[in-house]
């Protein structure tokens, strides 16, 4: 199992030392696409995600999807070492993705091949390999959705500790607006929008929905961004401020957006309202698989492209989330070794 374990660790590698910003994902792209034609076996790409089928494709069973991204934030300046310089200290593997989330996609990748010649499994399986999951940009998994045809749940590869995410949290940002009249400050006279603005602000702040999700706990909003005023001699006329509204499966995001504005008078503007919460029926085949290989199960904060998915998913693989984004990012290599023995196993279940 090394010698496999280090194919994958070695493709890791060359993913690290390639550039892949968000919309910048050609080369990544390719390396991954030229892995799979290393081992003849037929990729598609659209733009720079590379799906790709098991052998014995069948349109007549149903489908899992094999899921992760090979896109990267761009490195802050905190990092010491070099973010494009695969580098193994003490058996940890550093590089800008390798956490988040190289090492599930390569995993992943393994798991697929393992099971990509055999014969009369339950379901097809498709790895779609993704670009801008990093921004939830239109030219991702949601660009590709439509090519794969009916998918009966995903499996999506993101650093959990191997802990099996059953919900994830969802995501709305408001860019709200409220208006008030300008005037000179010494004088008694205008709207401070400011001011105006502060009962909105603390109504964000205090309100709680009523139904709570027994994964995700209760919908979370937050006032992030306040921007008003021109000088400080001026009542300031308009005061903007953004929401960040963390979503749970308890609502729709357009009920959550329906209540918001039932409540307050500045203006809300949704920049989007496609990121979705998501939440694994009790019954569902994962959670019984998981209950029958001992996983731990747990609702995340944090979005994924689950969000953009329409039918049932679930968030797994090695490394930590809390390495994600931050300078001198690693993985272990043992966790790439269990990630990918992992993902056997899970799929043995299903498709046996």
């Amino acid at each position: 199992m090394e010698n496999q374990t280090d194919q994958y660790i070695n493709l890791l590698k060359k993913l690290i030392e390639a550039p892949s910003l968000s919309k910048e994902e050609d080369q990544t792209a390719t390396i991954i696409q030229e892995f799979f034609g290393a081992k003849s076996i037929v990729t598609e790409r659209i733009k720079n995600n590379i799906i790709v089928r098991n052998a014995y494709f069948d349109l007549q069973k149903p489908t899992i999807l094999l899921n992760s991204h090979h896109d990267t934030v761009k490195p802050n300046a905190s990092w010491k070492k070099d973010p494009y310089l695969a580098l193994v200290i003490d058996r940890k593997l550093y590089g800008l993705g390798s956490n988040d989330a190289g090492g599930s996609l390569v995993s992943l990748i393994a798991a697929f091949i393992h099971y990509y010649h055999q014969k009369n499994l339950k379901y097809n399986v498709i790895l779609a390999a993704t670009s801008e999951e990093e921004i939830s940009g239109k030219n991702g998994v949601e660009l590709i959705l439509p090519e794969l045809g009916d998918i009966d749940f995903a499996i999506v590869g993101e650093p959990t500790q191997l802990k099996m995410a059953i919900a994830e949290k969802g995501l709305m940002v408001l860019d709200c607006l409220t208006k008030g009249k300008s005037g000179h400050a010494a004088r008694e006279e205008g709207e401070n929008a400011i001011y105006k603005s502060l009962e909105d602000i603390r109504w964000f702040s205090e309100y709680k929905f009523d139904k709570i999700s027994d994964a995700l706990g209760p919908v979370k909003m937050s006032v992030t961004v306040i921007n008003a005023g021109t000088q400080h001699n001026v009542v300031p006329d308009e005061c903007r401020f953004v929401v960040d509204v963390r979503t749970t499966d308890a609502y729709a995001n357009d009920e959550i957006l329906e209540t918001i504005c039932k409540h307050v008078s500045c203006e809300v503007t949704p920049r989007s309202k496609r990121l979705q919460a998501s939440g694994l029926p009790e019954k569902h085949v994962l959670q019984l698989v998981a209950k029958e290989l001992k996983m731990k199960t747990f609702g995340s904060p944090t979005l994924s492209d689950q969000a953009l998915m329409p039918f049932p998913s679930v968030k797994i693989g090695p490394g930590d989330s809390a390495r994600s984004h931050t300078a001198d990012e690693y993985i272990e290599l043992d966790e790439i070794k269990d990630g990918i023995n992992l993902y056997i196993k899970l799929l043995k279940k299903l498709l046996d």
